[in-house]
Protein backbone atom coordinates (compact mmCIF):
# COMPACT_ATOMS: atom_id res chain seq x y z
CA UNK A 1 0.00 0.00 0.00
CA UNK A 2 1.09 3.65 -0.99
CA UNK A 3 0.83 5.77 2.31
CA UNK A 4 1.05 10.04 1.42
CA UNK A 5 1.79 10.81 4.82
CA UNK A 6 3.68 14.37 5.84
CA UNK A 7 6.74 14.65 8.40
CA UNK A 8 5.54 16.51 11.33
CA UNK A 9 5.82 14.73 14.72
CA UNK A 10 8.91 12.75 14.42
CA UNK A 11 9.05 10.50 17.00
CA UNK A 12 5.28 9.31 15.83
CA UNK A 13 6.05 9.13 12.32
CA UNK A 14 9.56 7.23 13.29
CA UNK A 15 7.09 4.59 14.64
CA UNK A 16 4.60 5.00 12.15
CA UNK A 17 7.26 4.20 9.05
CA UNK A 18 8.23 1.41 10.29
CA UNK A 19 5.45 -0.58 9.06
CA UNK A 20 4.86 -3.10 6.01
CA UNK A 21 3.63 -0.35 3.20
CA UNK A 22 5.68 2.34 1.45
CA UNK A 23 5.69 6.35 2.43
CA UNK A 24 5.19 8.88 0.64
CA UNK A 25 6.97 11.63 2.23
CA UNK A 26 6.27 15.44 0.69
CA UNK A 27 9.96 17.17 -0.04
CA UNK A 28 10.05 20.86 -1.13
CA UNK A 29 13.39 22.63 -2.05
CA UNK A 30 13.36 24.97 1.19
CA UNK A 31 12.36 21.57 3.45
CA UNK A 32 9.50 23.78 4.71
CA UNK A 33 6.96 23.08 7.09
CA UNK A 34 4.93 21.21 4.08
CA UNK A 35 7.89 19.17 2.82
CA UNK A 36 10.98 18.69 5.21
CA UNK A 37 11.50 15.16 3.87
CA UNK A 38 12.70 12.51 5.71
CA UNK A 39 14.31 12.79 9.48
CA UNK A 40 17.30 13.67 9.73
CA UNK A 41 17.66 12.49 13.52
CA UNK A 42 15.41 9.97 13.49
CA UNK A 43 16.65 6.41 12.01
CA UNK A 44 14.16 5.64 9.24
CA UNK A 45 13.43 2.73 6.89
CA UNK A 46 13.72 2.41 2.93
CA UNK A 47 10.27 2.45 2.67
CA UNK A 48 9.43 5.48 3.67
CA UNK A 49 10.25 7.42 0.20
CA UNK A 50 10.76 11.56 -0.55
CA UNK A 51 8.43 12.72 -3.03
CA UNK A 52 7.84 16.54 -4.96
CA UNK A 53 5.01 17.64 -5.27
CA UNK A 54 4.99 17.37 -9.52
CA UNK A 55 6.03 13.65 -8.41
CA UNK A 56 2.68 13.22 -6.24
CA UNK A 57 0.20 14.00 -9.28
CA UNK A 58 1.71 10.83 -11.03
CA UNK A 59 1.88 9.12 -7.83
CA UNK A 60 0.08 5.84 -7.07
CA UNK A 61 -1.50 6.52 -3.42
CA UNK A 62 -3.87 4.43 -1.69
CA UNK A 63 -4.64 6.72 1.14
CA UNK A 64 -3.82 10.09 2.41
CA UNK A 65 -2.73 10.65 6.33
CA UNK A 66 -3.91 13.69 7.31
CA UNK A 67 -2.21 15.43 10.25
CA UNK A 68 -3.04 19.43 9.96
CA UNK A 69 -6.11 20.92 8.32
CA UNK A 70 -4.34 22.56 5.57
CA UNK A 71 -3.02 19.33 4.37
CA UNK A 72 -6.42 18.63 2.74
CA UNK A 73 -6.67 21.39 0.37
CA UNK A 74 -2.46 20.67 -0.41
CA UNK A 75 -2.60 16.97 -0.46
CA UNK A 76 -5.65 17.44 -3.43
CA UNK A 77 -3.80 20.16 -4.81
CA UNK A 78 -0.60 18.02 -5.29
CA UNK A 79 -2.80 14.26 -6.24
CA UNK A 80 -5.37 16.48 -8.50
CA UNK A 81 -8.19 14.30 -6.48
CA UNK A 82 -10.61 15.01 -4.17
CA UNK A 83 -9.11 13.81 -0.95
CA UNK A 84 -11.74 11.50 0.87
CA UNK A 85 -13.31 11.24 -1.97
CA UNK A 86 -11.19 9.86 -4.70
CA UNK A 87 -8.69 8.69 -2.31
CA UNK A 88 -9.55 7.74 1.18
CA UNK A 89 -8.22 9.87 4.24
CA UNK A 90 -7.74 9.93 7.81
CA UNK A 91 -6.82 12.30 9.99
CA UNK A 92 -4.95 12.02 12.75
CA UNK A 93 -4.96 14.29 15.85
CA UNK A 94 -1.74 15.01 17.76
CA UNK A 95 -2.69 17.36 19.89
CA UNK A 96 -5.68 18.49 23.38
CA UNK A 97 -8.26 21.08 22.34
CA UNK A 98 -6.84 24.59 22.61
CA UNK A 99 -9.72 27.34 23.69
CA UNK A 100 -13.01 26.59 25.13
CA UNK A 101 -12.34 23.15 26.72
CA UNK A 102 -14.42 21.25 26.85
CA UNK A 103 -16.20 23.05 24.50
CA UNK A 104 -13.66 22.74 21.65
CA UNK A 105 -14.83 21.78 18.11
CA UNK A 106 -12.54 20.03 16.12
CA UNK A 107 -11.40 21.48 12.44
CA UNK A 108 -12.40 18.04 11.49
CA UNK A 109 -15.62 17.87 13.06
CA UNK A 110 -19.53 16.78 10.83
CA UNK A 111 -17.00 15.60 7.82
CA UNK A 112 -18.13 12.20 6.02
CA UNK A 113 -15.25 12.04 4.23
CA UNK A 114 -12.98 10.95 6.63
CA UNK A 115 -12.07 8.76 9.65
CA UNK A 116 -10.28 10.53 12.53
CA UNK A 117 -8.00 9.11 14.32
CA UNK A 118 -7.17 10.25 17.89
CA UNK A 119 -3.33 9.64 19.60
CA UNK A 120 -5.41 9.01 22.79
CA UNK A 121 -8.76 8.21 24.39
CA UNK A 122 -8.34 11.45 26.73
CA UNK A 123 -8.45 13.69 23.14
CA UNK A 124 -10.79 12.04 21.15
CA UNK A 125 -13.59 12.66 24.84
CA UNK A 126 -12.04 16.34 25.22
CA UNK A 127 -12.68 17.69 21.33
CA UNK A 128 -16.08 17.84 19.94
CA UNK A 129 -15.62 15.57 17.20
CA UNK A 130 -19.40 16.22 15.74
CA UNK A 131 -20.92 13.66 13.30
CA UNK A 132 -17.20 12.66 12.17
CA UNK A 133 -16.46 9.23 12.77
CA UNK A 134 -13.65 8.94 15.16
CA UNK A 135 -11.62 5.95 16.50
CA UNK A 136 -7.98 5.89 18.94
CA UNK A 137 -4.90 4.25 18.29
CA UNK A 138 -2.88 4.32 21.02
CA UNK A 139 1.04 5.46 20.50
CA UNK A 140 3.45 2.60 19.93
CA UNK A 141 7.28 3.51 20.03
CA UNK A 142 10.50 2.21 18.63
CA UNK A 143 12.14 0.16 21.90
CA UNK A 144 15.00 2.85 22.44
CA UNK A 145 18.28 0.45 22.44
CA UNK A 146 19.60 1.61 25.93
CA UNK A 147 18.69 0.84 29.64
CA UNK A 148 18.46 2.83 32.82
CA UNK A 149 21.81 3.30 34.43
CA UNK A 150 20.95 6.33 36.80
CA UNK A 151 23.90 6.99 37.92
CA UNK A 152 23.61 10.43 37.44
CA UNK A 153 21.78 12.53 40.70
CA UNK A 154 20.38 14.62 37.79
CA UNK A 155 16.60 15.11 36.67
CA UNK A 156 15.94 14.50 33.34
CA UNK A 157 13.06 16.82 31.06
CA UNK A 158 12.38 16.56 27.45
CA UNK A 159 10.39 19.90 25.92
CA UNK A 160 10.36 21.66 22.66
CA UNK A 161 10.06 25.44 22.51
CA UNK A 162 9.34 25.40 26.29
CA UNK A 163 9.85 29.11 26.34
CA UNK A 164 6.98 29.82 23.92
CA UNK A 165 4.72 27.12 25.30
CA UNK A 166 5.54 27.71 28.85
CA UNK A 167 2.64 26.86 31.69
CA UNK A 168 1.79 24.45 28.84
CA UNK A 169 4.80 22.31 29.01
CA UNK A 170 5.14 23.51 33.12
CA UNK A 171 8.20 25.08 32.39
CA UNK A 172 7.85 27.72 34.94
CA UNK A 173 7.64 24.75 37.44
CA UNK A 174 11.30 23.97 36.75
CA UNK A 175 12.95 25.80 39.52
CA UNK A 176 11.07 24.16 41.80
CA UNK A 177 13.07 21.13 41.07
CA UNK A 178 16.31 22.37 40.06
CA UNK A 179 16.53 23.47 43.96
CA UNK A 180 16.94 19.13 44.36
CA UNK A 181 18.94 18.64 41.74
CA UNK A 182 20.25 19.71 38.66
CA UNK A 183 18.28 19.64 35.53
CA UNK A 184 19.13 18.25 31.95
CA UNK A 185 16.61 19.77 29.55
CA UNK A 186 16.68 18.34 26.23
CA UNK A 187 14.35 19.40 22.98
CA UNK A 188 14.56 21.84 20.32
CA UNK A 189 14.60 25.22 21.72
CA UNK A 190 15.14 25.08 25.00
CA UNK A 191 18.97 27.31 24.57
CA UNK A 192 18.82 29.75 26.75
CA UNK A 193 15.79 28.26 29.39
CA UNK A 194 18.41 28.94 32.24
CA UNK A 195 18.90 32.89 31.56
CA UNK A 196 15.22 33.21 31.31
CA UNK A 197 14.10 31.09 34.21
CA UNK A 198 16.66 33.09 35.92
CA UNK A 199 18.77 29.67 37.30
CA UNK A 200 22.75 29.33 37.18
CA UNK A 201 24.10 26.73 34.78
CA UNK A 202 24.91 24.50 37.09
CA UNK A 203 21.31 23.77 37.95
CA UNK A 204 20.18 23.86 34.80
CA UNK A 205 22.15 22.61 31.41
CA UNK A 206 20.09 22.67 27.92
CA UNK A 207 20.71 20.37 25.22
CA UNK A 208 19.43 21.36 22.45
CA UNK A 209 18.10 19.29 19.10
CA UNK A 210 20.00 16.32 20.14
CA UNK A 211 19.82 12.98 17.75
CA UNK A 212 17.40 10.71 19.09
CA UNK A 213 19.97 7.94 19.63
CA UNK A 214 21.73 10.05 21.69
CA UNK A 215 19.22 11.66 23.47
CA UNK A 216 18.16 8.33 24.45
CA UNK A 217 21.45 6.93 25.98
CA UNK A 218 22.03 10.52 27.97
CA UNK A 219 18.31 10.38 29.44
CA UNK A 220 19.30 7.05 30.76
CA UNK A 221 22.33 8.18 32.92
CA UNK A 222 19.98 10.40 34.71
CA UNK A 223 18.10 9.05 38.03
CA UNK A 224 14.52 10.22 37.12
CA UNK A 225 12.23 11.26 34.33
CA UNK A 226 10.00 14.79 34.97
CA UNK A 227 7.20 15.36 33.26
CA UNK A 228 5.78 18.36 33.79
CA UNK A 229 2.76 18.98 31.30
CA UNK A 230 -0.19 20.42 32.79
CA UNK A 231 -1.96 20.39 28.86
CA UNK A 232 -0.72 18.28 25.92
CA UNK A 233 -1.24 15.42 24.62
CA UNK A 234 0.81 12.35 25.79
CA UNK A 235 4.37 12.76 24.89
CA UNK A 236 6.02 10.18 23.22
CA UNK A 237 9.66 11.24 25.18
CA UNK A 238 7.23 10.40 28.51
CA UNK A 239 6.94 7.02 27.04
CA UNK A 240 10.38 6.39 25.68
CA UNK A 241 11.64 7.28 28.74
CA UNK A 242 9.64 4.59 30.86
CA UNK A 243 10.83 2.19 28.24
CA UNK A 244 14.54 2.97 28.76
CA UNK A 245 14.01 2.10 32.68
CA UNK A 246 13.56 5.47 34.15
CA UNK A 247 11.16 6.43 37.18
CA UNK A 248 8.94 8.79 36.68
CA UNK A 249 7.80 12.13 38.39
CA UNK A 250 4.81 13.12 36.61
CA UNK A 251 2.00 15.54 36.46
CA UNK A 252 -1.32 13.68 36.68
CA UNK A 253 -2.83 15.63 33.71
CA UNK A 254 -4.50 14.42 30.14
CA UNK A 255 -3.13 11.24 29.39
CA UNK A 256 -0.09 10.80 31.77
CA UNK A 257 -2.85 9.10 34.72
CA UNK A 258 -3.38 6.37 32.15
CA UNK A 259 0.12 5.65 30.21
CA UNK A 260 1.96 6.06 33.66
CA UNK A 261 1.01 3.18 36.46
CA UNK A 262 1.44 3.72 40.20
CA UNK A 263 4.00 1.68 40.16
CA UNK A 264 6.36 3.47 37.84
CA UNK A 265 6.63 6.74 39.09
CA UNK A 266 4.97 9.35 41.20
CA UNK A 267 1.75 11.46 40.08
CA UNK A 268 0.47 13.95 41.46
CA UNK A 269 -1.15 17.71 40.70
CA UNK A 270 0.66 18.43 44.14
CA UNK A 271 4.19 20.27 43.29
CA UNK A 272 4.72 19.40 47.37
CA UNK A 273 4.13 15.53 46.38
CA UNK A 274 6.03 15.20 42.88
CA UNK A 275 8.80 17.37 44.77
CA UNK A 276 8.73 14.42 47.48
CA UNK A 277 9.04 11.98 45.13
CA UNK A 278 12.01 12.82 43.39
CA UNK A 279 14.14 14.00 46.35
CA UNK A 280 13.41 10.20 47.56
CA UNK A 281 14.56 8.69 43.91
CA UNK A 282 17.50 11.05 44.11
CA UNK A 283 18.50 9.82 47.69
CA UNK A 284 17.24 6.24 47.05
CA UNK A 285 19.00 4.88 43.79
CA UNK A 286 17.30 1.48 44.64
CA UNK A 287 14.20 2.66 45.19
CA UNK A 288 14.65 4.51 41.50
CA UNK A 289 15.70 1.29 40.05
CA UNK A 290 12.78 -1.04 40.60
CA UNK A 291 10.40 1.92 39.74
CA UNK A 292 12.14 2.22 36.59
CA UNK A 293 11.80 -1.70 35.62
CA UNK A 294 8.25 -1.01 36.35
CA UNK A 295 8.06 1.67 34.29
CA UNK A 296 9.90 -0.02 31.45
CA UNK A 297 7.55 -2.92 31.58
CA UNK A 298 4.41 -0.92 31.40
CA UNK A 299 5.57 1.13 28.64
CA UNK A 300 6.61 -1.91 26.86
CA UNK A 301 3.42 -3.79 27.36
CA UNK A 302 1.08 -0.95 26.31
CA UNK A 303 3.22 1.48 24.15
CA UNK A 304 4.96 -1.97 21.45
CA UNK A 305 5.71 -1.14 18.23
CA UNK A 306 3.81 -4.15 17.16
CA UNK A 307 0.12 -3.46 18.86
CA UNK A 308 0.91 0.26 17.26
CA UNK A 309 1.52 -1.56 13.83
CA UNK A 310 -0.88 -3.80 13.72
CA UNK A 311 -3.84 -0.93 14.55
CA UNK A 312 -2.95 1.01 11.79
CA UNK A 313 -2.36 -1.78 9.36
CA UNK A 314 -6.39 -2.81 10.53
CA UNK A 315 -6.91 0.79 9.96
CA UNK A 316 -5.69 1.31 6.65
CA UNK A 317 -6.91 -1.77 4.76
CA UNK A 318 -10.58 -1.27 6.06
CA UNK A 319 -10.54 2.41 4.74
CA UNK A 320 -9.16 1.36 1.44
CA UNK A 321 -11.27 -1.44 1.08
CA UNK A 322 -14.87 0.54 2.07
CA UNK A 323 -13.96 3.05 -0.87
CA UNK A 324 -13.65 0.96 -3.25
Amino acid sequence: MNVLVWHVHGSWMTSFVHGKHRYLVPVTPDRGPYGLGRARTYPWPDTAVEVTPEQLRRADVDVVVLQRPEELDLAGEWLGRRVGRDVPAIYVEHNTPKGDVPNSRHPMADRDDLLLTHVTAFNELFWDNGGTRSTVVEHGIVPPAVEWTGELDRLAVVINEPVRRWRVTGTDLLPAFAELAPLDVFGMGVAGLAERLGLPPDRLATHDDVPQHRMHAELGRRRAYLHLCRWTSLGLSLIEAMSIGMPVVALATTEAVVAVPPTAGVLSTRIDVLRDGARRFLEDPSLAARTGAEARAAARDRYGLDRFLADWDRLLEEEVCASR
